[in-house]
């Protein structure tokens, strides 16, 4: 994942505010934080019942859940987003970026052998997998996993406790952790992910690692951490059987015989396979999607997403950008502008959270509180208008 925020628990006394609401202000403290803690206590009490009645053991239960505190910080997650009103070519920008074509081509020297042995197995073509571990971790960089992700236990207690609206789906999901543990296939200590519990190279939910997940590598276990063997060879596999995607086919087809040539004048590399003509933005590129476009988007259900794999993987294989740009877009800035953007928003006073050419929420932050001190539209993206009034212009 590229986006970055604190990850701290929070204090008993921020979990009476969040779980209590207004009301707690009524109370005195002490009352409050009893109240906050008997609930969460009486409702993990129950909840092992339930557990027990899919499988999991007193023992695995109690030594998970015994000691743990909700994560009430999920909420603010989950429903106070950064709003980045990004457009679609900034979208794509942002995902495609200088930083990850350079860190997926050397992510593809390095496990060339992977890459092939997963084609043969799964027909799944490299470009596909390598854009979406460089999207969903960032090719698995240990900083991400160590600054970004949190315990999912007290994430996934915390929602299955506490949201109303998708309560099954989270106590579910919570379970579906548990077993993980009692197969031993890993640890509440190893077991880090987004706020929603999303975990290692390619971010599986519990459920996912549970049920389509399996051990690639042949060490015994299942695992999305450490070595990426059974991340990027399950997450092709789910490809495969949730997505349906096709052996060897592209994301884009076409019908040549309808008189439909590509932008670059190239053929189509599978005339015959049917497809659906996608204009995002009128006066921009159009595409022809096939299905193993909606494979991708089945990883995530969102167009954008989808094409934002797709292209990357096209541009780390060796592909150029769109040759007909969107409405208004800017090309992307190379690492080294990205670095310098960083830099000078970091002198300046913005914290960009680095200076590693990667743009995740803390520079968008910076971006944005930059572009309304100096009147520019505050959109948060990084490009070449805000470096050209950052070095003075």
């Amino acid at each position: 994942m590229d986006d970055s925020d604190s990850r701290m628990m929070m204090t008993r006394r921020s979990l009476l505010q969040a779980a209590t609401g207004a009301s707690a202000f009524l109370a005195t403290p002490a009352t409050a934080f009893a109240a906050a803690s008997a609930g969460f206590d009486a409702w993990r009490d129950g909840f092992e019942a339930k557990a027990r009645a899919r499988g999991i053991s007193d023992q695995t239960y109690r030594s998970v859940m015994g000691r743990i505190e909700p994560d009430m910080s999920v909420f603010a997650k989950m429903r106070k987003q950064p709003e980045f009103h990004e457009q679609i070519w900034q979208y794509i920008n942002r995902r495609v970026s200088d930083w990850r074509l350079i860190a997926g081509k050397e992510a593809l020297r390095k496990h060339q052998s992977l890459f092939a042995r997963i084609e043969k197995d799964f027909g799944v073509e490299r470009g596909t997998l390598l854009a979406l571990w460089g999207v969903e971790s960032a090719y698995g960089d240990p900083l991400v996993q160590q600054n970004h992700m949190r315990p999912v236990f007290p994430s996934l207690a915390a929602l299955a406790w506490r949201e109303p609206r998708r309560r099954a789906y989270w106590e579910t999901e919570l379970i579906n952790a548990l077993k993980i543990v009692q197969r031993g296939w890993s640890t509440p200590a190893e077991m880090r992910g987004s706020w929603a519990g999303a975990m290692g190279h390619t971010q599986w939910m519990p459920e996912v690692w549970l049920n389509v997940g399996f051990d690639y590598d042949g060490d015994g276990r299942v695992s999305p951490f450490g070595k990426p063997d059974d991340a990027l060879g399950s997450t092709a596999r789910y490809l495969v059987k949730r997505g349906k995607y096709h052996r060897n086919e592209h994301c884009y087809a076409a019908w040549a015989s309808a008189g439909v040539t590509r932008a670059d004048g190239r053929p189509f590399p599978h005339p015959n396979a049917t497809a659906k003509l996608w204009t995002p933005v009128q006066g921009g590129p159009s595409f022809l999607l096939g299905p193993n476009f909606y494979s991708v988007r089945s990883y995530n259900p969102s167009m954008n997403y989808a094409l934002a794999i797709c292209h990357l993987g096209d541009r780390i294989l060796g592909a150029g950008p769109f040759i007909q740009p969107f409405p208004g877009s800017e090309r992307a800035l190379t690492l080294a502008e990205v670095q310098e953007v960083q830099t000078r928003l970091t002198k300046a006073g913005f914290d960009t959270g680095g200076t590693d050419g990667r743009v995740g929420n803390d520079t968008m932050k910076a971006v944005k509180d930059f572009q309304q001190k100096v009147g520019l539209p505050t959109d948060g993206y990084a490009g070449l208008k805000v470096l050209a009034r950052l070095r003075g212009g």
